[in-house]
């Protein structure tokens, strides 16, 4: 008589030891739990069954949300913005929900694997924002979102976040008072105030406190209940702004974003703002994502500056990611600057938004800016003062200043002699070695190589035997140097890369500062209202910057310099050193960097540059670059330039890059054809390519 196979298992049991036969059963009852819990867990809502979840894969073809089964124990946590753990293909992935639904086009879903965390990190602004910066750089939402949300620290979301203490009130009378001079600034604050979004070019005379107005601003969008969101190029520029924000809108108003805080620093304001514990947010260019709760005003600051572009793909420029949030969003938008971009200029000459400028008397009492040598009088009192690196006005103009207060020497170039040449024929000094530049870092050291570090002790001219040395380019060490020997008893300071000091006091001294390290003048102790600044500002080696082989060499030039003079006393003075026929120059000393701007935005529309066209550059080596230019499918109108070497220095496969242009109003079908290009070339895995929509540079 033949058994079943329960009770043929049955007897096999009892013929097993007593102890193993223990095992057998604990085995069993774990598995039959295992079983019961998978069941349970497998069990699907009947509530909105459905999450579309935007898997963390930077692979184009997938940029897309895929559709996962909610299971019933999940179901109160699978929420819209939350982080979760998914399967995909052989290997388990993160990934963000943005929308549960009743039903799917497939029968068959893979559940969920986990909640990772049930805190709402990803609004639906900002996840229809993701999309539309994805779109508009030909790019993946898996790498926006990374730049937008940052990541979880698990510590820090646990801890609870205090709601912000009441600050203080909006006094439209004191900023109308700090915006005096500017406009029609008071239309654009009482704009705000009442709940309007009004938008706005703002160009900032000399000597102006932009983070103060900036407050200013914000404050007037809280007063119609609104947040507001503010992007500035750097720690320097977020450190300045911090305090205006706190004087005022008072103590813990605001979240400070920025990527150099440390994880749980940077972790702990995102969920201030997400959690709308605050309603401003400012940082650097990663918080033009900030999930602000009802956003009224978003702001970016120096938008010309190329910290602002960001170096990770898509490659988003932060002033063009928060106009189009301006846009989805309905906001206002302000976009300043001491200087102008071209961008912002065809912003305002389309009608997008409204200029706001000093007027021309502000402008004139502000600040005083001459060019050494620009009259036939100042070269009869010195005639070299045109050849002279610190010509003899230079020293008068720095021995006056220095009754009042410091002065600022900004120079092109860090270090102590960049570069040398043989002091008898002129001949740059090149390393035995390798034949690389040599330079000397410091008053007592041998010129050394640029490239292999080899130190010349015996350097001899090839040209004509000279032993002699002379420095044609010169660093802010150097300088100091310099400084320090012409005016003995002062105190002369550097700030540089490496060593960037933020603030300086306001006492007499000699900053010396390379481009973009040129600290801020703090009030005299017991004096904080009172206006602070150099007292003058002088501009060293400005055909250095004007030197370099770039589409916005002038207009990154006049910006640096506009920042510079930005920051001197109101009714100081800034001595140019430079040639006094260049219109960059003479824009400058008219503080017309709006029309500088125009004219500018004008030259590239003749020459189908942008803003008046759209353009993209694709690099890769020699075989993906052909294949890249031969799959994509251009618009009519369109045109491809080069390519041409991308980096001549570069080791291993050379790499090439070509320039797509396309006029302006195709710019969309432009992004779309680049991005189907991604999208075909990820799905047959051929060689990666280097999209980059909008370059800062060219």
């Amino acid at each position: 008589m033949s058994r079943g196979p329960n009770e043929a298992a049955g007897a096999a049991e009892l013929e097993l030891p007593g102890l193993v036969r223990d095992r057998v059963k604990e085995g069993r009852a774990k598995a039959a739990a295992t079983r019961a819990r998978k069941s349970a867990e497998a069990e699907i809502t009947d509530v909105d069954p459905v999450a579309k979840v935007l898997v963390d894969l930077p692979m184009a073809h997938l940029d897309r949300p895929f559709d996962y089964a909610v299971p019933a124990s999940m179901a109160t946590e699978a929420l819209p913005g939350v982080r979760v753990k998914v399967r995909f293909g052989a290997k388990d992935v993160d990934g963000f929900v943005v929308a549960r639904a009743e039903a799917s086009e497939h029968s068959r879903l893979q559940p969920l694997k986990r909640v990772v965390s049930s805190e709402v990190v990803l609004t639906p602004a900002v996840a229809a924002l993701s999309a539309s910066v994805a779109r508009r750089y030909a790019g993946a939402r898996a790498d926006v979102l990374r730049l937008a949300v940052p990541p979880r620290h698990a510590s820090t979301e646990k801890v609870a976040t205090p709601v912000a203490p009441a600050g203080l009130p909006f006094d439209a009378a004191a900023a109308d008072e700090a915006w005096a001079g500017h406009e029609p600034a008071a239309a654009f604050l009482r704009h705000l105030a009442s709940g309007g979004a009004p938008r706005a070019v703002w160009h900032a005379a000399a000597g102006t406190d932009h983070a103060d107005l900036i407050a200013q601003a914000v404050a007037a969008t809280l007063a119609s209940g609104r947040g507001a969101l503010v992007v500035v190029p750097d720690w320097k520029d977020l450190a300045r702004l911090d305090g205006a924000m706190t004087k005022v809108l008072g103590e813990g108003q605001h979240a400070v974003l920025a990527a150099d805080a440390g994880p749980a620093q940077r972790y702990r304001e995102f969920l201030r703002v997400s959690r709308g514990a605050v309603k401003v947010a400012i940082g650097t260019r990663a918080a033009a994502f900030a999930p602000v709760h009802d956003l009224g005003l978003v702001v970016v600051w120096d938008d010309g500056d190329d910290l602002l572009a960001e170096q990770r793909s898509p490659y988003p420029h932060a002033r063009d990611v928060l106009l189009l949030r301006a846009e989805e969003e309905r906001t206002a938008a302000l976009v300043g600057g001491f200087a102008r971009t071209v961008e912002a200029a065809f912003l305002a000459e389309t009608g997008w938004a409204q200029e706001i400028r000093p007027t021309r008397a502000l402008a004139r009492e502000r600040v005083s800016i001459e060019i050494t040598g620009d009259t036939d009088f100042d070269l009869e009192k010195d005639p070299l003062t045109r050849a002279s690196r610190v010509p003899r006005e230079a020293h008068e103009v720095i021995r006056a200043a220095l009754a009042d207060g410091p002065v600022l020497l900004q120079t092109p170039r860090r270090g102590y002699a960049a570069s040398l040449a043989c002091d008898r024929c002129r001949t740059p000094a090149r390393c035995t070695a390798c034949q690389g530049p040599l330079q000397l870092v410091g008053p007592a050291s041998p010129p050394t190589c640029g490239w292999c570090a080899h130190v010349e002790a015996a350097w001899a001219c090839g040209a004509c035997g000279g032993f002699g040395l002379r420095a044609p380019i010169i660093g802010e060490a150097r300088t100091a140097e310099e400084m320090g020997r012409s005016f003995p008893g002062v105190r002369v300071m550097t700030s540089s890369a490496g060593a960037v000091k933020q603030t300086v006091p306001d006492a007499p001294a000699i900053v010396v500062a390379t481009i973009g390290a040129e600290p801020v003048v703090s009030p005299a102790p017991g004096r904080p209202d009172t206006a602070s600044g150099y007292t003058a500002v002088l501009l060293l080696d400005t055909w250095l910057l004007l030197g370099r082989p770039d589409l916005r060499t002038d207009e990154e030039a006049l910006r640096r310099w506009s920042n510079a003079a930005g920051i001197v006393r109101p009714g100081g003075r800034v001595l140019v050193v430079g040639d006094p026929a260049l219109s960059v120059l003479q824009a400058l000393v008219r503080w017309d960097q709006p029309g500088f701007a125009r004219r500018e935005a004008s030259a590239r529309q003749e020459a189908h540059l942008p803003p008046a066209s759209r353009l993209a550059t694709i690099t890769a080596t020699p075989g993906a670059l052909d294949d890249a230019l031969t799959l994509l499918a251009l618009p009519p109108g369109g045109e491809v330039l080069g390519p041409v070497p991308a980096d001549p220095t570069s080791a291993g496969e050379p790499r090439l890059r070509a320039v797509v242009r396309v006029p302006r109003s195709l710019g969309t079908k432009l992004t779309e054809a680049l991005g189907e290009l991604q999208r075909v070339r990820s799905a047959r895995k051929l060689d990666p390519v280097r999209i980059q929509v909008d370059p800062p540079s060219l």
